[in-house]
């Protein structure tokens, strides 16, 4: 996918390829403007997303011991954040849920009392919700229908909602489940897509296996590289990956000068250095390498672009994510196991949304695993497991020296892997919803070597309100669908938060003195800097944040084609 070009000047550079960069390539190459994207990751077409352990234990993001893979993951004081690195971002890992932000979360409610309103409305998003889900092929899981309809979570979780009188609703994914829209749904059968993908390799519908979370090998999850950033490389746009940005400074006149390293057998001279400095230049500069890399870049170029506002790196939020499980579900008449088999189907296929208003705002999905994470669940049974294996031995044994003539087997070795209970009527329950965005985030030093780290002031006591109430819903979900509840270990142990959806640190304002960036996502003071991506959020999402960055970006990018061609 990264290109041995030589051209070194564009009509714009955007930076990253997730929700915000994927979609402002697309729309600005579709308008005609020369445009190049940086990503630091590698291309992931259908079959190279790693299964095995000792590639699944080389698939983080760390070039200085030369690894280049997919997922980052980040330590702070008080959490912890988990990112994507590869040609589509955090589509490539995320769970496909295509939410809207509803419209009174729009305003956001302040510690001491009063709220805020977003500098841009639910309105303002309308027909860019519309248009980003017709091209990331949005469709509620088609529970309606076999073998679908099966899917115990699905069922489990809509049981739970209507006992508890709660709102339950399946959301659209971005999944491909009918080889056309036109047609039924069917399980791993070809996609008949109109144009090819920029793999240009063959996909198939959903084969209903959990893996969602760990990319997608074949091709069911309309991730980015597969519509926006495929219609960006139609239209012209070069794409470069495994190419990191260091900095970005200005360039001379109007332009803007963006360095890159260039990162092993991707470097523009073919010889697989482990990482060429490179700089290009444009006169418009996207930056959407999300929120923890696109501030982390604006505050180290902070010396080049010494205006930025002083509202950079705050209204940090971790969207009020919060993992919790229920454990050995059962029917709470009789006592028997339920199969909840968290594993058939996408990772999250329902949800329930609850508005108490404040810190009352909820969302509460079904998240599935792959069967390998089911065996691992199975691991620690130990004891039965190594309990059940010397019965089996025994009884081996015993049939050797009486010469039984019994040859089969069978009923031996389903007693050896056993019930797998655990695992089959546990469900993992993702969370989410409006906590405060007052984390700040800043430079800081290491002692041992004077390097520059990116750290994160964000404490979970600020929204304790949002997190307890939260807590309580999982609970009561959990309690009637007849688990155990119980809490992520690291929050109930260490009180750290594990984020997949950091968002802020280069908030929208209606000025300088209140954001980075204004409604349109240009920066204050430097014509031509736009940001797009997760970092522009004024405060938290609450419903899973894709859908609003993207249509955000797609918003930003109308107005600077607009822009553009005033300036002409």
């Amino acid at each position: 996918m990264a290109t041995a070009s030589s051209r070194a000047e564009f009509d714009a550079i955007v930076i990253g390829t997730g929700f915000g960069g994927a979609v402002m390539a697309a729309e600005l190459a579709e308008a005609g403007m020369s445009v190049c994207v940086l990503e630091r990751g590698k291309p992931y077409p259908p079959g190279s997303f790693p299964r095995s352990p000792r590639s699944v234990g080389r698939n983080f993001w760390d070039p200085d011991t030369g690894m280049y893979g997919m997922f980052d993951v980040w330590s702070f004081r008080h959490s912890e954040a988990l990112v994507c690195s590869g040609l589509g971002g955090g589509s490539l890992i995320y769970a496909n849920v295509l939410l809207r932000k509803p419209e009174a979360w729009f305003r956001e409610p302040l510690p001491n009392g009063g709220s805020r309103e977003w500098p841009v409305t639910r309105a303002d998003l309308e027909p860019h919700y519309d248009a980003v889900e017709r091209v990331l092929g949005a469709t509620p899981y088609p529970f309606d229908q076999h073998p679908y309809s099966t899917t115990p979570k699905t069922r489990h979780l809509q049981a739970a909602a209507s006992e508890l009188g709660l709102e339950w609703a399946l959301p659209k994914l971005a999944i491909t489940f009918a080889a056309q829209p036109s047609e039924a749904p069917r399980v791993g059968v070809p996609i008949r897509e109109q144009e090819a993908n920029l793999h240009d390799q063959g996909r198939s519908t959903c084969r209903l296996c959990g893996e969602c979370d760990l990319g997608c090998n074949y091709g069911s999850k309309n991730t980015l590289d597969y519509n926006y950033l495929s219609a960006a490389k139609r239209a012209g746009a070069e794409i470069r990956t495994l190419c990191e940005v260091k900095r970005i400074r200005p360039g001379g006149g109007i332009s803007y000068a963006v360095e890159y390293l260039a990162h092993g057998e991707h470097a523009p001279n073919g010889e697989g250095d482990p990482a060429i400095r490179q700089t290009i230049t444009a006169t418009r500069v996207i930056l959407s390498a999300g929120t923890l890399g696109s501030t982390y870049l604006l505050l180290k170029s902070r010396e080049n672009l010494p205006n930025l506002s002083s509202q950079l790196g705050t209204r940090y939020s971790t969207n009020g994510d919060l993992l919790t499980f229920a454990l050995r579900c059962c029917d709470q008449a009789s006592g028997l196991t339920k199969e909840v088999d968290p594993s058939f189907g996408p990772v999250i296929t329902s949800a329930i949304v609850s508005d108490l208003g404040n810190d009352g705002r909820f969302v509460l999905e079904d998240a599935g695993f792959p069967d390998m994470v089911s065996w691992l669940v199975e691991t620690t049974q130990a004891p039965g497991v190594i309990r059940r294996a010397i019965g089996y031995v025994v009884r081996r044994i015993i049939a050797h020296l009486t010469n039984d003539p019994c040859s089969e087997v069978d009923s031996q070795f389903a007693q050896l892997i056993g019930s797998a209970d655990l695992s089959a009527s546990s469900l993992p329950l993702l969370g989410m919803g409006c906590d405060r965005a007052d984390g700040t985030m800043t430079l800081r030093r290491r002692r041992r070597d004077g390097k520059r780290f990116l750290a994160i002031d964000w404490r979970r006591k600020g929204s304790r309100a949002y997190f307890d109430g939260l807590d309580t819903l999982s609970r009561r979900v959990a309690e009637a669908m007849g688990g155990r509840f119980v809490q992520n270990p690291g929050t109930a142990l260490l009180k750290r938060v594990i984020t997949v959806h950091p968002l802020g640190g280069c908030p929208m304002g209606r000025s300088a003195r209140e954001g980075v960036v204004d409604e349109h996502g240009r920066v204050f003071g430097y014509p031509g800097l736009l940001v797009a991506d997760g970092s522009v959020m004024p405060g938290p999402v609450g419903v899973n944040p894709s859908l609003t960055i993207a249509a955000l970006s797609r918003r930003f990018a109308h107005r600077l084609i607009e822009d553009s061609r005033t300036t002409r």
